[in-house]
């Protein structure tokens, strides 16, 4: 079959509320758009099976100043007020926006005012599907990218993947691309990730962007024994036991995590939700009906009865770090190329502590919105480049040899990768390691024609590829930040050290290189023009 060929403004890669708030951003500001998503829009992604909060703040000053203060120690003293401000300016916008444009049924309270503080993913999702199409957004389903498409002074120009379901290659050649893709959670299981491989870190990576806070990308989710769901908000209602019964001095599901994988090392952890009282418990169940059915089908009351729990890796989907962003419309600083959501990192508004639902999700809509402005505003000067002119920027992962398979590549990064004693409870010598392991399977990849000939194996090729040039991309810059601050806890530098209080910049894919970036004041920022305004 011919490969589909296809022109547009503004190529956005992705499906989930990063991508779909890209697109109605771009829309807005007059742009063609065209969105690829590895699965299908509206249903794939870690937002779409689940419910969440939203970082939904009243412009308040009081009320700002404590949503901007809740986790700024946390993070390391690492968040941007600035971007906060933004963020939290964007997100009220947006969710008003949501109500009216995007007809979301937000419940009522009791004085019949819409309570916006959180979202039902399926039925939020749903909605931006739906939205998107009414807005004229071209939409391509099962379309996974497989690499960016650049021209001669390496601007990127669009992106070439497989259309699965029509069994045909496609070639979108665009003014500007944004990279909605997601995080990495390297095919841990945790629900909704498994399209969440570090493909856009992977492509970014070729094309010569930066990242930051990737040390933070080692987020761990509290989940029943053996379950998926990781909505470890909740377990800020549990106590955490022994399994002779005595509590676990020290465990929780904040700043106590840690306590949790230590005691998982040498026996079973146990949880249960008692400290939850009737009206919370009704919440609960309210807010997160698919947390129970992990209960309900085991015939377990988690309110009453304790479960055995465990902790289940997230990697950059909950954690903070990403493709860095240079300037306010979250721009790479690479030409033509954008990111936003967990492709991007959140140190803006989180530093080195994970956002959780809430952050993540005022993250993903607000970015969405700037890249989307940006990149259409960037593609309406510069205009449609010419499509024969356009080469792949692929390195790796996409050659024809089957010698080492793509499950070879998946299982052993994930050996270095997945294990909590590992990723989370670090110290220098299982950081240095456990980098060895995965420079060993970079090496395999890079020295052969690694890929596959069949269709499907190509794409496994490279999200094996992604997870494992994510995974020396974390590990590096774990090394290189000798302190613990935010996530990034070291056994072996237990202290901050107000000397590292900076972000640490990383690249590169045959050699990875950290660098560091100054956390400016908010005084100092140059901000991009017009950044203040909230895009309507």
């Amino acid at each position: 079959m011919t490969t589909l060929n296809l022109s547009t403004d503004v190529l956005v890669v992705g499906g989930g509320p990063a991508a779909t708030w890209a697109a109605i951003a771009a829309r807005d500001r007059g742009a063609d758009v065209v969105l690829i998503d590895k699965g299908y829009c509206g249903t794939s992604g870690a937002t779409a099976p689940s419910g969440t909060g939203v970082w939904y703040v009243s412009p308040d000053p009081e009320a700002r100043a404590a949503a901007k203060a809740s986790r700024e120690k946390l993070g390391g003293n690492l968040a941007d007020h600035d971007w906060m401000d933004r963020v939290l300016d964007q997100t009220y916008a947006n969710m008003a926006r949501l109500s009216t444009e995007g007809r979301y049924p937000f419940p009522l309270d009791d004085a019949g005012r819409e309570v916006r503080t959180g979202v039902q993913g399926p039925e939020y999702m749903r909605r931006m599907r739906a939205w998107i199409q009414r807005r004229g957004v071209t939409i391509l389903d099962h379309s996974p990218a497989l690499e960016l498409l650049v021209d001669a002074d390496g601007r990127v120009s669009g992106a070439a993947g497989r259309q699965r379901q029509e069994g045909r290659d496609y070639r979108i050649t665009a003014a500007t691309t944004v990279l909605a893709t997601g995080g990495c959670a390297f095919l841990s299981r945790a629900l909704g990730t498994n399209v969440d491989t570090g493909d856009g870190a992977l492509m970014a990576a070729e094309v010569g962007a930066e990242f930051s806070g990737m040390e933070f990308g080692n987020a761990y989710g509290i989940v029943p024994k053996g379950a998926t769901i990781t909505k470890t908000a909740y377990y800020q209602y549990a106590s955490f036991y022994h399994a002779d019964g005595r509590e676990i001095d020290g465990a929780g599901s904040t700043k106590g995590r840690s306590v949790i994988a230590q005691t998982l090392l040498h026996e079973k952890v146990y949880a249960q939700l008692d400290r939850a009282d009737d009206v919370v418990a009704a919440q609960m169940r309210r807010g997160q009906p698919n947390f129970f059915l992990q209960f309900d089908r085991r015939g377990i009351d988690p309110f009453t009865q304790r479960f055995e729990i465990d902790l289940l890796a997230e990697g950059t989907v909950r954690g903070t770090g990403g493709i860095n962003l240079v300037d306010d419309r979250c721009w790479t600083g690479v030409d033509g190329l954008y990111a936003a959501g967990d492709a991007a990192t959140r140190e803006r508004i989180c530093g080195g502590f994970t956002g959780g639902g809430s952050h993540n999700a005022a993250w993903a809509m607000s970015s969405g919105v700037f890249a989307g402005t940006g990149a259409a505003d960037d593609a309406l000067s510069a205009g449609r480049p010419d499509a024969d002119r356009l080469s792949g920027a692929g390195r790796v992962g996409l050659g024809h040899s089957d010698a080492l398979t793509p499950a070879d590549v998946v299982r052993a990064a994930q050996d270095e990768l997945v294990p909590f004693e590992k990723n989370f409870l670090r110290s220098g010598d299982r950081l240095t390691a456990a980098l060895s392991g995965l420079e060993d399977v970079w090496s395999q990849l890079t020295a052969s024609d690694f890929g596959a000939s069949d269709v499907g194996g190509r794409l496994r090729a490279r999200e094996a590829a992604a997870i494992t040039a994510v995974g020396r991309l974390i590990y590096t810059s774990a090394l290189a930040r000798t302190e613990s601050r935010g996530m990034s806890k070291r056994d072996d530098f237990p202290s901050i050290d107000p000397a590292q209080h900076s972000h640490l910049l990383s690249s590169g894919l045959s050699d990875v290189a950290v660098r560091a970036a100054p956390v400016l004041p908010t005084a100092s920022r140059d901000p991009w023009a017009g950044a203040d305004q909230v895009v309507a």
